[in-house]
């Protein structure tokens, strides 16, 4: 397998220890927490240091932000070595390199894609380019709010060449991962996948239990991905 064709794997909102040691177990190679208080999966950035004291070497904390000021997201990142930004606002990408100090930090910028045929209209190829500062651009499902919130867009619908490293995110579960991966793969530098709600627990009604996290989900989503890699070498 070449490099390119590794799927790298995000796990995000995570709140619990057992749920970050679930995450590394199964093989992931970031971590994200959210730093948004209107999240249901937001955690305080000491709750955040906290739970990535518990990484082991390589595996990335990713801290995502939604119009934070530059001053507090620079502040985190003082908390938690090696991690590395998200911003999921409306950052411009001067912001962007305010709150990273000139770029020094590694960052990543989220781009809300529409739903529906929406998504024909959405110039990702000019985003990127505006955001040519960024480590990857994460694509995510534009809806009310900030966040996917478990809606995937048409990914047939994105540019057939984008000149930057993607992160594929928004409605992602073990069941159409690989769909997503072929999909993507072929339009990008590279790519990597980020989930979250797919991966969570339910409660007895079958409703998400946000902010918690399911072993056999997270197991299930990585062998997912890892089979999607083998196919589309």
């Amino acid at each position: 397998m070449n490099v390119s064709s590794r799927t790298r794997i995000k796990i995000c909102g995570l709140t619990r220890e057992q749920d970050v040691d679930a995450a590394v177990a199964a093989g992931a190679d970031a971590i994200g927490f959210v730093l948004y208080a209107k999240s249901p999966r937001a955690v305080s950035a000491q709750r955040a240091a906290e739970l990535a004291r518990r990484l082991p070497p390589y595996i990335t904390p990713v801290l995502l932000f939604v119009n934070a000021q530059a001053t507090e997201i620079i502040a985190t990142c003082t908390m938690i070595a090696g991690a590395t930004v998200q911003f999921h606002g409306d950052e411009s990408a001067q912001e962007c390199a305010l709150a990273t100090l000139n770029n020094s930090r590694p960052w990543v910028r989220a781009a809300r894609i529409p739903l529906g045929e929406g998504a024909r209209g959405f110039d990702l190829v000019k985003y990127a380019k505006d955001y040519s500062n960024a480590q990857a651009i994460l694509l995510d499902a534009h809806v009310e709010g900030f966040g996917g919130g478990g809606k995937a867009f048409n990914w047939s619908l994105l540019p057939p060449n984008v000149n930057a490293h993607l992160v594929l995110s928004g409605g992602l579960t073990p069941a159409n991962v690989g769909v997503g991966i072929a999909q993507v793969r072929p339009r990008c530098k590279t790519l990597a996948v980020d989930v979250s709600s797919g991966v969570e627990a339910v409660d007895a009604q079958g409703l998400p239990l946000k902010g918690i996290k399911d072993p056999e989900k997270i197991f299930q989503f990585v062998a997912a991905v890892r089979a999607a890699d083998q196919t589309t070498t």
